[in-house]
């Protein structure tokens, strides 16, 4: 009999989790005291949040553009994360400044976008495709629930219910409704966050209608462009039928998808809001087809760093293997939304190849899309660099700023999970956390340096003697993981399933659990088919990528070689980027004299050796500017 669909676990909430480890403990500080600040004032100044006034007319220059109040909405967002961890009334006061104006924004029927209510108002709701409408709504939506959640107020809340209500009369199957669904996906996973707040479950409903709409015959897209006027297939680039719909995954309906394609972005809102979906309704078509993406996307799409997204034509996906260094996109965001996606399959299927595809991008692709000073921010993140791609203090399309900074503020609620009688560890980090389980409240105390060192240190302390299952994941980078219970070791053995060694027994105050997860430096391949990588590899020490920066090997980094079977040592550095292992071994270069107005010569180089030092590849770009490179030649 095939296992009911559910979500199995349930998140411990932000609040009852802290951490105090060397690497998220201060990027949450940095984000909270540096980050959020600057973010509003690139709002402000920008008018971002002045227009939320209206007070725009036509003929005025900067007009409100039309995902401007997606970007208002995440800094909300990120400020009620940072309010969930430590209460800030400073902070707080500035958010409810920028409620008072939204609020105040909001249409009669319940309507809110800035750019559709004063500089194209006739034109609500007729370009889905395009305009980014329902996209907005959706991160109102989230900012509403992370700020109710945090605070306890309900004003923004309100203001979401209205416009999802609206929303709800507007779109739908019933007569006189649109069948429409967003160009860019997001109200989908917000409408169900709305849903488990507030109870209604009309809003459940609505996120599975647009989800269960998309892909249907006749395209949507082409309906309403051909009610503006326009012919549909001038719009799309040349191509077969179907493919013109992929950049939206609008191709085919959702349980038909096998592999992932388009806007990387949109494509992981929208398998977030599946992988919800799939557990709230015992959807096992959506579980299926989630399953099957992920495998696609995992086995075939993903640089090593959690990146993905290749291209910069579409900010998305090209083909199977198709992953240059160089000029790799890996957007901030797509690497953000793959950590979503992970989060949620996590939930429904128990599984540490979901935790380990989240770590390894929060340690790596998601972590390096802000400074170390929480100042300047990258939009795409390749893994080689001839010295000219930098972080910015902001762009016009300002995306990935408030996304950082709402992932970051919020990184608690990645750690822990409870349910089937269990407390569930994703991963590791000294803090604490408070949570319910075994019919009683129970803390438990992680001591460790993770992720630069493998030892962690786990105390239970239930308020009462409590029987339930402690998970405990065991990386797929690790080989050779050790632990100990109160002391005495225990054999790994039958106790790992699906990546977890489940710890089932009646725990009390003071028991100990140590986990040894050792972290050699070592050296991953891809394999043949990625053409990139071929002769090529990159170094890894846990769940941490690294790097070569010109700063620390000098020039021409792609001539730097590997020596094959050279050992590689890592050594912590304090006082280097904050506090990292550096990675340092022998290498090989060839030695750059006799070119003198040569290209070609058919005399062979001299080689000399070279030491390399490598660094995490998520601190690059954080010294003085020059080339970088995660792919090395092995010689």
């Amino acid at each position: 009999m095939a296992e009911q669909v559910r979500r199995r676990l349930v998140p411990v909430p932000l609040a009852r989790v802290r951490l105090e480890d060397p690497f998220w403990a201060p990027r949450m500080e940095t984000n909270r005291r540096v980050t959020l600040p600057i973010e509003y004032e690139q709002c402000r100044k920008t008018g971002r949040i002045d227009a939320f006034r209206l007070d725009w007319k036509p003929g005025m220059p900067n007009p409100p553009h039309i995902f401007w109040d997606s970007d208002v909405a995440k800094w909300i967002e990120a400020g009620a994360y940072a309010l969930a961890t430590r209460r800030d009334s400073s902070l707080e006061a500035l958010i409810d400044g920028v409620i008072d104006l939204i609020a105040s924004a909001q249409q009669p029927d319940g309507y809110l976008n800035v750019h559709f209510t004063v500089v194209e108002p006739g034109k609500r709701w007729t370009n889905l495709r395009d305009c980014h409408e329902l996209y907005c709504a959706g991160h109102m939506i989230e900012a509403a629930v992370a700020y109710a959640e945090a605070t306890g107020k309900r004003k923004l809340l309100d203001v979401a219910c209205r416009y999802a209500d609206h929303i709800g009369s507007v779109f739908g199957r019933r007569a006189g409704q649109r069948r429409g669904y967003c160009g860019h996906e997001e109200i989908e996973l917000a409408l169900v966050k709305l849903a488990r707040l507030t109870g209604e479950r009309k809003y459940m409903d609505l996120a599975k209608y647009f989800v269960d709409e998309r892909g249907a015959s006749p395209h949507y897209f082409d309906v309403e462009a051909r009610e503006r006027g326009e012919d549909p297939s001038r719009y799309w680039a040349a191509g077969t039928e179907s493919r013109r719909y992929e950049y939206c995954q609008a191709h085919l309906p959702v349980r038909e998808q096998t592999e992932v394609v388009g806007h990387a972005v949109r494509a992981m809102y929208l398998y977030s809001a599946m992988a919800d979906l799939a557990g709230e309704f015992g959807d096992a078509g959506l579980l299926a087809a989630s399953k099957r993406l992920w495998e696609h996307l995992t086995t075939r799409r993903m640089y090593i760093t959690g990146g993905i997204g290749p291209s910069r034509a579409n900010e998305g996906f090209t083909r199977d293997f198709d992953l240059p260094n160089e000029t790799a996109y890996a957007e901030t965001c797509a690497a953000i939304g793959l950590v979503f996606w992970a989060h949620r399959m996590l939930q429904l299927e128990p599984d540490a190849r979901y935790a380990d595809v989240m770590e390894r991008a929060l340690y790596n692709g998601v972590s390096s899309g802000v400074s170390l000073d929480g100042r300047k921010f990258f939009y795409e993140n390749p893994l080689a660099s001839l010295g000219r791609h930098h972080r910015q203090e902001w762009f016009d399309c300002a995306c990935c700023p408030p996304n950082i900074a709402r992932l970051v503020a919020s990184i608690g609620q990645y750690f822990y999970s409870t349910g089937d009688g269990a407390v569930y560890v994703h991963l590791y980090g000294q803090g604490e956390v408070e949570l319910d389980a075994g019919g009683a409240t129970v803390r438990l105390t992680q001591e460790t340096l993770y992720p630069w060192d493998g030892a962690v240190r786990i105390r239970i302390d239930p308020e009462r003697p409590a029987r339930f299952t402690l998970a405990l994941r065991i990386p797929s980078w690790c080989r050779g993981a050790a632990l100990r219970v109160n002391g005495r070791a225990v054999a790994l053995g039958r106790l790992v399933e699906k990546g977890y060694a489940l710890l089932a027994r009646e725990w009390r105050e003071g028991d100990r659990v140590e986990l040894s997860l050792p972290m050699p430096v070592e050296r991953v391949e891809a394999r043949p088919e990625v053409r990139a990588d071929c002769g090529r590899v990159a170094l890894a020490r846990g769940p941490v990528v690294y790097c070569l920066e010109e700063v620390d090997n000098g020039r021409l980094l792609h001539d730097v070689a590997l020596a094959r079977g050279a050992r590689l040592a890592a050594k912590m550095d304090p006082g280097l980027l904050g506090g990292v292992p550096v990675v340092s071994g022998k290498g090989l270069r060839r030695a750059g004299d006799g070119w003198d107005g040569l290209l070609y010569s058919v005399k062979r180089s001299r080689v000399r050796p070279a030491r390399i030092k490598a660094v995490p590849y998520c601190v690059w770009d954080n010294r003085e500017p020059g080339e970088m490179i995660v792919w090395l030649r092995e010689a």
